[in-house]
């Protein structure tokens, strides 16, 4: 399995994080979380930086979730919850950076690319894209109280029922309607407007973008509640591990809903 790389790029005060890993539709490895975190932890401080953008590589996906079959060496829940307090730490990174953050994407954005997606300020997408956590129809596990607000908070809780509990997978048409995506347009256009939109951002006063950026953030995580029964609950089931299972193997899952 090709580890695939994050990378940055920082030209005229704007960044450009990159997903690489387009032959496997940008799936996170571990490796790759590592790298997103070093470079969110180094933009945290980096003044000369106003806008962030982060885009998958290839065309084809912003970033397709996990890559599964990292998921094989999980033995009870007690890793699914390591795994989620991993995941928010990161997803957290992107969220608390001072500069306003845009998505680019073209293509599938699921399950951790949709949760990256979402952390970021502004969205935009090609007509292509798709957006999704179909993990009761491919892997059995489950997500963190702090990510099912995230959702909940852009997307609205019915729209997060059927990606979850019907693994629907929503198309740009509708993200755009519910105001996930800011904006949609073809492929060949989508660079500028990226670059229109970090123009227009960093051209206005970044202390106020700063203050209210941290202001959403503290009232979206406030109070939630403990979470971990619930992903421990999951993530130590026989389905889970029978998910992961018939995901390496190419089949289809065999549902038991034994815990």
């Amino acid at each position: 399995m090709s580890d695939g790389a994050v990378h940055l790029t920082v030209n005229a005060g704007v960044a450009s994080v990159v997903f690489d890993r387009p032959q496997a539709r940008n799936a996170m490895t571990w490796a790759m979380y590592r790298q997103l975190g070093r470079i969110c932890e180094a933009l945290q401080t980096d003044r000369s930086v106003r806008v962030v953008t982060f885009e998958g590589a290839g065309g084809e996906a912003f970033v397709a979730g996990t890559d599964i079959e990292q998921f094989q060496a999980f033995e009870s829940g007690e890793d699914g919850v390591a795994y989620e307090r991993t995941i928010d730490r990161g997803i957290g990174l992107i969220e608390s950076l001072p500069m306003p953050t845009v998505a680019v994407i073209s293509g599938w954005t699921i399950g951790g690319g949709l949760a990256i997606a979402t952390a970021c300020d502004f969205r935009i997408a090609t007509p292509a894209s798709r957006f999704g956590v179909p993990i009761a129809k491919t892997l059995g596990n489950c997500l963190s109280m702090a990510n099912l607000a995230r959702l909940s908070a852009v997307w609205g809780a019915q729209r997060v029922k059927r990606m979850l509990l019907l693994a629907e997978l929503l198309n740009a048409d509708e993200a755009l309607a519910c105001g996930f995506l800011g904006q949609m347009c073809e492929p060949a256009e989508l660079g500028a407007a990226a670059a229109r939109l970090c123009e227009r951002l960093a051209s206005l006063a970044p202390v106020t973008q700063s203050v209210t950026k941290e202001a959403l953030r503290r009232l979206l995580v406030q109070g939630l509640p403990d979470g971990d029964d619930l992903i421990r609950r999951c993530y130590g089931s026989r389905d889970f591990h029978e998910g992961v299972e018939a995901f390496v193997a190419k089949r289809s899952p065999v549902w038991t809903g034994v815990v």
